[in-house]
């Protein structure tokens, strides 16, 4: 089983851009099952139940989506390998831009798309850093000085990625993208051992211990102070 890893901001596309993809691998006749990582709420498992996509979601409440799909992410491998899947797509919003869920053996994809501001490739961080490619979206809401401008921040950031224009309202460019991803000769049967790309930050603070009250006296753990001294002149 092929095993692929989708990730990016929330709203940047991501379901519309594996729709469009997980069509053309259906003409190939290669069975493709969905696994959607969220926070609090999401109802993308029912245009993938439409398509006739098999899917499962969890979603993390309160805790980081990213440290959810790290502790998940082998039982969904056994899962996708139980349907007999020949790809499994897993996809999760990295809500912190500190986090990435991408494992070094297995091909990662970050979404991202033009509207969200030109500077949005500096503040995504490892999600985007360390991706394999690179997919942005909502090209045809821009012109075309406008995508260029945005397709070259995303290369500053990470010139190793493949960067490509993909439409998750008309599937332009969906196939030459799945045509990227899978593998024929990979074959994932667990994810047991693998390693993430970057680590996960280490919070264990009051806060994330259930404190609720504001003060200095009530921090405790992993805390960082802001430096608000005077500029030096």
């Amino acid at each position: 089983m092929n095993l692929i890893i989708v990730s990016g901001p929330p709203s940047s596309g991501k379901t519309s851009v594996i729709l469009k993809t997980i069509a053309s691998f259906q003409n190939r006749n290669i069975k493709v099952g969905v696994v959607k990582f969220d926070c609090l709420y999401t109802d993308d498992d029912a245009a993938y139940e439409k398509a006739g996509i098999p899917v499962k979601k969890g979603l993390s409440g309160a805790l980081c989506p990213d440290h959810f799909f790290a502790s998940n992410i082998e039982e969904v491998v056994n899962w996708g390998n139980g349907e007999k899947l020949d790809l499994l797509i897993t996809e999760s919003a990295g809500l912190c831009n500190r986090c990435s869920p991408y494992l070094k053996e297995i091909k990662g994809v970050c979404v991202i798309d033009n509207l969200s501001g030109i500077n949005t490739p500096k503040k995504i961080g490892p999600m985007l850093k360390s991706a394999d490619f690179v997919v942005i979206t909502k090209g045809d809401i821009v012109s075309q000085a406008e995508r260029e401008v945005f397709a070259s921040c995303v290369s500053s950031v990470n010139p190793r990625a493949v960067t490509m224009h993909v439409n998750g309202l008309t599937g332009q460019g969906a196939y030459e993208l799945g045509s990227l991803l899978y593998d024929e000769n990979q074959n994932i049967e667990s994810v047991q051992g693998m390693q993430l790309r970057f680590p996960m930050p280490s919070a264990l603070c009051s806060y994330c211990l259930g404190e609720t009250r504001i003060g200095e006296a009530f921090q405790m753990g992993n805390v960082k102070k802001i430096n608000l001294g005077a500029d030096k002149t």
